[in-house]
């Protein structure tokens, strides 16, 4: 997704322009519409038209329409989103007031705007336009003097940054030249990973090049973390993974991302760690209850007495129509997050996010027991669409 233009503040009336580029820009773009919303777009419409003789014939033609979205029809399997209003902007072909059908299509860009901003739609516009934020998989592909810092995403390869530095041959007697030069490579492509590598969303950076070049970075590598005390470095040290490639250049990744150990590896994704999440909130309900929170009542309690630690919640619940509602779950994230709990928003596509959605679609694993909540769970706790 790519962000044209952006005028908004948090909470408040705004609108934003975006270009929808691959197929899963559209599921972004469900998430982020709703009933009461105006969207401008860009639609064909069939028209009528009479001649001097009054013979009517019809056509076909492409407008800007801008409509107050009613009703949002997302096709998962195609990836087809398509948005019924009225019209806002009277035209020679529309009347004010009249419905049509907007489909939205790639690589065609729309206007949304809200009366109101939250900070979940926000985080999702960022998400959406952040390549950086969908890269699950990091690669460093080198060779002595070359190396490539790439971010692997579901749809594309991004080069962040390439780095070259001529490393003078041994000579006889003598390799401090060279040793000099190799440290000034492995100095550079260690910032490169810093600057460039976010290990909050990263799960695995691949490490790959011909010979003992891969092996002397890393150990290069992790004597500059412990002399500096780079505790980013030490605290992902697991997430490397030394993989052989047949050149440093960028060419080599598809060779890197075929080989078996990696393949393994890279189930390690955004979905398998929803997964994970939510099988640690399964073994806590059975071995300490008293930890594992599921219902809006029972979550928004132990949120109160700042003990979550991990909320999982069904993206589901944000399509919700009724303002007041979406807006208890936008509090409950917000209140989560500001009180230094993890947020992990599960897609409903993903099995994980169906099995959420069967248990209200919200969860929680607390730092501390807080003793069973006797109260009755709200009507409001089991709502989705």
């Amino acid at each position: 997704m790519k962000l044209l233009h952006k005028d908004i503040e948090k909470d408040n009336a705004g609108q934003v322009t975006l270009m929808p580029e691959e197929a899963e820009d559209m599921w972004h773009t469900y998430n982020l519409l709703q009933v009461g919303d105006s969207l401008r777009a860009s639609t064909i419409r069939k028209v009528q038209t009479e001649t001097s003789t009054g013979s009517v014939g019809s056509s076909r033609v492409r407008i800007m329409l801008t409509v107050c979205v009613e009703t949002i029809d997302f096709d998962s399997q195609a990836c087809q989103l398509r948005v019924k209003g009225t019209n806002l902007e009277e035209n020679q072909y529309v009347k004010m007031g009249a419905y049509h059908t907007i489909e939205l299509e790639l690589n065609r860009k729309f206007t949304l705007a809200k009366k109101v901003w939250d900070s979940v739609v926000l985080d999702r516009i960022e998400q959406a336009c952040d390549a950086a934020q969908k890269a699950d998989v990091a690669a460093v592909v080198m060779q002595e003097g070359l190396a490539n810092v790439v971010l692997v995403t579901p749809a594309m390869t991004l080069l962040r940054a390439k780095v070259e530095v001529t490393i003078p041959r041994k000579r006889k007697g003598s390799c401090t030249q060279h040793e000099k030069a190799l440290e000034r490579f492995y100095e550079a492509v260690m910032q490169a990973i810093l600057r460039h590598i976010n290990f909050d969303v990263v799960k695995c950076v691949l490490v790959a090049s011909p010979g003992f070049v891969k092996d002397q970075f890393i150990s290069y590598l992790y004597r500059e973390a412990v002399r500096h005390d780079n505790k980013v470095l030490l605290e992902n040290r697991a997430k490397f993974i030394l993989v052989h490639s047949s050149s440093g250049h960028k060419y080599s990744l598809k060779e890197i991302l075929s080989d078996p150990t990696v393949t393994s590896r890279l189930s390690d994704t955004k979905a398998a760690a929803e997964v994970r999440a939510l099988e640690e909130f399964y073994k806590m309900l059975q071995h300490e209850p008293d930890r594992a929170f599921y219902g809006l009542a029972h979550v928004e309690k132990a949120a109160e007495a700042l003990a979550v630690d991990a909320l999982l919640i069904s993206d589901v619940l944000f399509r919700h129509q009724e303002v007041a509602t979406r807006s208890r779950y936008v509090r409950l994230v917000d209140s989560v997050k500001d009180n230094g709990g993890m947020v992990r928003i599960f897609s409903s596509l993903h099995v994980s996010g169906e099995q959420l959605t069967q248990l209200s679609g919200v969860a929680a694993i607390l730092r501390f027991p807080i003793a069973d909540l006797s109260e009755p769970e709200d009507d409001s706790s089991s709502d989705d669409d």
